[in-house]
C-alpha cells in the first residue's frame, strides 16, 4: 500500500479562506473529494492538530498530509494481452480491440480491460476504476488513455471535462453523404429500452456535439471522420442514427441489413458478416497531464474494418459507369 507524505505552509494569500478550499489549491494533484476525505479521516493536520474542513485560516500555518492509498477496486487481475502504444510513470495509452469490455458489470464480471490493467500494473488498484478515465463501447476499437498516478488521474479527469482531449474516430455508415456537418443534439437514456441511448430534449438529455467529415463515398455507404466535443454514452452511434446514417453493423441503432442494388457477392458476405458497429477511435491527442508535453497517437483501423472498407470500395469500382 502506497503512503503519500507532503508538508507545506499555508500562503498568506489564503487568510480568511476555508481549510478545505485552500488545501485544494495547495495540492492540485488530488481531487477535492479525496482531500476532503483525508481531512475528515485526520490524515491532514494544521499546525499539528486535526482541523475541520470549514476552519478559517489566518495564513502561515503548517500543513502536514500523510495518507495511505487504499485500494479503490477489488476486481481480480487477469492475464489479458494489451496493445500498449505508450507508457510512462503517469499514464499509458493503449489500442483496445473490439470485443473487449472496459469495466466489469452485469453480464461481464471478469475478462475486462480493467482486469487486464490490474495484471499489467497491480498498483492501479489504488486509483479509481484502475486509472480508467474514459471508455469505449465493447465493440468499438481504438485508443484509450489510462492514468497510472493520482496527479495524472486528477488532471486527465479535469481535461476531459473541459474537452481538452482530442478524440477522433473513423466510421462506416449507411447512406451516401454529400458533405460533412455537425450534430448538436442532447442525449439521454432511451425511454423504452434501458440498453439504448436516444436524442432527448434539453431538460432530459445531456449536451452532446459531434462533428463529422466525409472521407469516401461508396454506392450506398460512406466512410466518415468524427470528432467529439462531448463524450456521452454511444454518442456517435446515436447522433449518426439520428440523422439517418447509422453505423454499419450497429446492433442497437443500425436497423435491418440494407444491401445496395446489384451488390457483389463479396459485399453481401462482408455486410452480413460484420456484426459490430464499424467504429474505430483512430487518434488521441492531449497535453501530458504532468509534464505538459504535447502528445498525439494514432491507431490503424483493425483488420475486420479494413476488409469491410476494401470490399465497399471494390463494389463501387465494379459498378462505376464508363
Amino acid at each position: 500500500m502506497t503512503v503519500i507524505r507532503h508538508q507545506a505552509q499555508v500562503p498568506l494569500s489564503a487568510a480568511g479562506r476555508r481549510f478545505d478550499q485552500a488545501l485544494a489549491e495547495m495540492f492540485p494533484d488530488y481531487s477535492r473529494s479525496r482531500l476532503a476525505g483525508w481531512i475528515k479521516a485526520g490524515a491532514v493536520t494544521l499546525d499539528g492538530a486535526v482541523a475541520p474542513p470549514r476552519q478559517l485560516l489566518r495564513g502561515g500555518e503548517q500543513v502536514r498530509l500523510e495518507a495511505e492509498l487504499a485500494n479503490e477496486v477489488e476486481s481480480a487481475p487477469e492475464a489479458i494481452d494489451l496493445a500498449i502504444v505508450h507508457e510512462d510513470a503517469h499514464l499509458l495509452v493503449l489500442d483496445k480491440p473490439a470485443g473487449l469490455v472496459v469495466h466489469p458489470g452485469a453480464g461481464n464480471p471478469a475478462g475486462t480491460l480493467l482486469n487486464a490493467l490490474l495484471h499489467h500494473d497491480p498498483k492501479l488498484a489504488e486509483l479509481p476504476r484502475a486509472g480508467i478515465v474514459h471508455r469505449l463501447d465493447k465493440d468499438t476499437s481504438g485508443l484509450m488513455v489510462v492514468a497510472r498516478s493520482l496527479p495524472a488521474h486528477t488532471a486527465l479527469v479535469e481535461m476531459l471535462s473541459r474537452h481538452a482531449v482530442e478524440r477522433q474516430y473513423e466510421a462506416a455508415v449507411l447512406g451516401t453523404l454529400v458533405a460533412g456537418g455537425t450534430v448538436d443534439a442532447p442525449i439521454g437514456r432511451h425511454m423504452g429500452d434501458r440498453l439504448r441511448q436516444a436524442v432527448r430534449d434539453e431538460e432530459d438529455g445531456k449536451h452532446a456535439i459531434t462533428h463529422y467529415r466525409l472521407r469516401e463515398r461508396f454506392r450506398a455507404h460512406s466512410l466518415i471522420q468524427c470528432n467529439l466535443e462531448t463524450g456521452r454514452t454511444h454518442q456517435i452511434r446515436v447522433h449518426m442514427a439520428h440523422i439517418h446514417h447509422p453505423l454499419v453493423g450497429d446492433p442497437l441503432y443500425g436497423g435491418s441489413l440494407r444491401l445496395p442494388k446489384g451488390a457483389t457477392p463479396e459485399l453481401v458476405a462482408a455486410l452480413r458478416g460484420f456484426r459490430r458497429q464499424a467504429l474505430h477511435a483512430e487518434r488521441l491527442a492531449f497535453e501530458h497531464p504532468v509534464t505538459g508535453e504535447a502528445m498525439a497517437f494514432e491507431a490503424r483501423r483493425p483488420a475486420d474494418m479494413e476488409a469491410l472498407i476494401a470490399t465497399l470500395r471494390a463494389d463501387a469500382l465494379e459498378h462505376r459507369g464508363p
